[in-house]
Order: C-alpha cells, then structure tokens, then sequence
C-alpha cells in the first residue's frame, strides 16, 4: 500500500488504530467524554474526506493530530471551560446544603481509562499518561487559553518535541516554548483541590485494602467505618450539583439526611480517570433491585480518602463505561467493565 492508494477497509483499520490516542488528547483539550468522542469522529471523518491531498510529508499520526488540534480549537472559540463545583461557588455548610443543578455543559466530566489510555508496556508512560487525566489536572488544563492547554498536553504529557509542536500549530519554536512557559506557570499559581492524589498503579497493598474496606463501609452504611477511612479535609462533589462539601462531619451529615436514600447500596469498580472508581447502585423500591445512581471517583492521599466526587447523570454515564441499568437483588457483584 503507498500513500493515497488505500482501500477503504485498510484506511479504516489505519486511522482506528489512533483513536483512542486521540480520545485522550481531545479529552484533555475539551474537558468533556462526550465532546471528545464527537472532535475524534469529526477528526475521522476529515481525515477521510482529505486523504488523497495527504502528502506523506509527516505521519499519519502527525497529520490526525494536527486535525483534531484544529477541531477542538474551533470547538473551543465559544469561551466555554468545563469546571468542578470548587472552581463556581464556595463550599456549602451542611446546614445549608441545597441541590441547585447547572447545565451539563458546565460541568468537567468523568471518562473510563479505556476510552483514552492506550495500551503501553512502559511504566513511566503509563504512569504520566494516567496521571494526566485526574480530576485536579484536567480542571487545571481548563484554566489556561486553548493554545496553551494544546502546547502544554503535546509537550509535557505527549512528549513532543517543540519543532513538532511549532509545525503542528504553524508556529515558530519560540512561540511554542514561550506558551509551554506561561501555561506551567499558570498551574504553578493554581494548586488544584486533588492534586496531592497518589494513586499507584497497580494499586498497591494498602490502597487495595483501603478500597476493600471503603466498600464495606459505603454498602454498609457504616459512618463510623466511612469517618475512619476519610481525610479530615475530605472534599464531596456531586454533579451536576454545584454543592460541595468540606469536612468528615459535613460529608457523612449530608449521607445521613438528604443522601439517605443511598444507605443498602452497592458498587461496582471501574477504572475512571487515572483513579479508582465504583459505579454506585441504590435501591430501587419500585423495580426491585439496584438503579443506577452516581459514577464515584475517588481521591487518595497519605492513606486517606481525599476526595468523593459523584457524577449523576447516569443515563449518560453508566452506558458510556459499559454498565448496566439495573442489577438485579441477587447480584452482589459485577464484573469490572472499565
């Protein structure tokens, strides 16, 4: 096969073979699992539309980046930045905790590792790769201009050379490492809520335990159990709420009044954002069985629970990470599908 001679089946099966690179790098860019997942079929569909005029001047890889670079640029001229509830309105006293929802649209978003970590053998790769869609460094690429944020993603977490960023974006060397210096000092200034989160990967031995026990005490219900495995500053998101709450008491007050109805339910693991997650099921008196309720991400530091961000939307959610709608009262465990 030479350049511009591919069969539809074998330029399928070529272009494929980057989308889940892609998924990750448009992710990171936008902020959002469904938009990403839109610029890389758009991204797709360019590429197809304009493979005969493809010179072979650069990659194949090169050139689908450049393309999506240009789509989430475009998708991004609107202004809009994808936030966590800390980064809108200030932490709430339980005392005056109201459920006040925003539109999706502004809301940072979960994504399942699988969706936009590819397959790598190299520790160290999959380590930066991993540590580069956390919650707290997605929300801090949301705070630097579209250009930066793509300099920074190429540079720091692709590992590009600048050359390669300077042609990717039409611009000069200087231009590239200029942007990378303002966008590290940015990020520099903004110390994101979770970003002291140490994850292993695999997770080690006390990190395995304390999720094992975290499960026991969350299907329990158990807020003695829950205080002991939460950091005393533990932060509570729950969008696309924009409450947020700050402190064991806070935390385990809310699970106990307004978050009762969560008290019999049960967690599936996935593998979400770099960090460990459960698909959370609660009860359902109508159905019979367990409903789908929250995606949780959790954050770990120093042996504690640092943060327990809770993403709602489950119609969009569960399908997105391959979970079902309904367990059935029987089913105690499922297996992990994300």
């Amino acid at each position: 096969m030479t350049n511009g001679t591919a069969t539809p089946t074998e330029l399928d099966t070529r272009l494929e073979a980057h989308r889940t690179e892609l998924t990750g790098y448009c992710y990171r860019m936008l902020g959002s699992s469904f938009e990403a997942e839109d610029a890389v079929q758009d991204t797709m569909v360019r590429a197809w539309r304009s493979y005969d005029k493809f010179e072979g001047r650069s990659s194949l890889r090169s050139w689908l980046y450049r393309i999506a670079t240009n789509v989430c640029l475009d998708m991004l001229t609107a202004g809009n930045k994808r936030a966590r509830p800390m980064d809108l309105t200030d932490s709430t006293p339980l005392a005056q905790a109201a459920l006040s929802p925003r539109p999706d649209n502004t809301w940072l978003e979960p994504m399942p590792d699988a969706r936009v970590l590819p397959t790598t053998e190299d520790p160290a790769e999959a380590a930066i790769a991993k540590e580069s869609v956390r919650l707290a460094f997605m929300a801090a690429l949301q705070k630097l201009p579209a250009k930066q944020r793509a300099v920074l993603i190429l540079r720091e977490v692709l590992a590009w050379k600048a050359s390669e960023v300077a042609e990717l974006l039409d611009t000069s060397v200087a231009s590239v490492n200029s942007a990378l210096q303002r966008a590290r000092a940015t990020l520099a200034e903004r110390q994101e809520p979770g970003a002291e989160a140490a994850v292993s990967d695999p997770l080690d031995e006390d990190q395995q335990k304390l999720l094992d026990r975290y499960v026991a005490a969350f299907e329990g219900y158990d807020m003695t159990a829950l205080t002991a495995l939460l950091h005393e500053d533990a932060v509570m998101t729950m969008p696309p709420f924009d409450l947020w709450l700050t402190g064991v008491g806070d935390i385990t007050g809310f699970m106990t009044t307004l978050g009762a109805p969560c008290a019999g339910s049960r967690l599936v693991p996935v593998q979400v954002n770099g960090l460990p997650g459960f698909a959370q099921y609660k009860p359902d008196p109508e159905k019979g069985g367990f409903s789908p309720w929250a995606v949780q991400v959790l954050e770990i530091s120093d042996g504690r629970i640092t943060g327990f961000h809770c993403f709602l939307d489950t119609q969009r959610w569960f399908p997105l990470f391959g979970l079902p709608l309904h367990l059935e009262a029987e089913t105690d465990q499922v297996q992990e599908r994300a």
